[in-house]
């Protein structure tokens, strides 16, 4: 992967790598370098990507990032920091960047309330635009488990919203 190539599909994931991490860790710093770091990692490996399996590549590289810092000892001795107020955005009309952003910080607070395994799953599916069988391979778990879960965390927020509306 030439540098230019590398560059573009920086540019294209770079929301979808950020989301990954911040969905994992609930620190919108930290997420931003665990990004970075994803980038670093997939330029260090790039040989290792197959070509047009970008996406799930670097989704499995932050996944994998945000659960090591999980694990770490600095992350269990130190408190997570206040998240951003919104994520970095794409350049949209003000109409459109209102509702969006509106749209995504309810979904995204909806499924931030959800308990792991849901809420890894739920933010690949509902945000991140995976299938099915992109999520079990970057999860390393099998489809039908990936199904389930994702049919337990609709239940889980259809009754958020529902007692939302209430």
């Amino acid at each position: 992967m030439e540098r230019e190539e590398f560059e573009r599909m920086v540019l294209q994931y770079q929301r979808l790598v950020y989301t990954v991490c911040y969905q994992l860790v609930q620190d919108g710093a930290q997420a931003e370098d665990l990004a970075q770091e994803t980038f670093l990692s997939a330029w260090i490996h790039r040989d290792r990507c197959i070509p047009g399996s970008e996406k799930a590549w670097l989704c499995r590289i932050a996944a994998n990032r945000a659960k090591d810092f999980l694990k770490s000892a600095y992350c269990r001795r130190v408190s997570p920091q206040e998240a951003p107020d919104e994520l970095p955005r794409q350049t949209l009309t003000v109409e459109e960047d209102w509702e969006s952003r509106e749209a995504v910080q309810g979904i995204e607070g909806q499924i931030s309330a959800l308990r792991s395994p849901y809420r890894e799953v739920s933010a690949l599916y509902f945000l991140g635009g995976y299938t099915v069988p992109e999520i079990a391979r970057m999860l390393r778990r099998p489809d039908k488990t990936v199904h389930t879960q994702l049919h337990r965390a609709r239940a889980m927020l259809r009754g958020q919203l529902c007692g939302a509306a209430a």
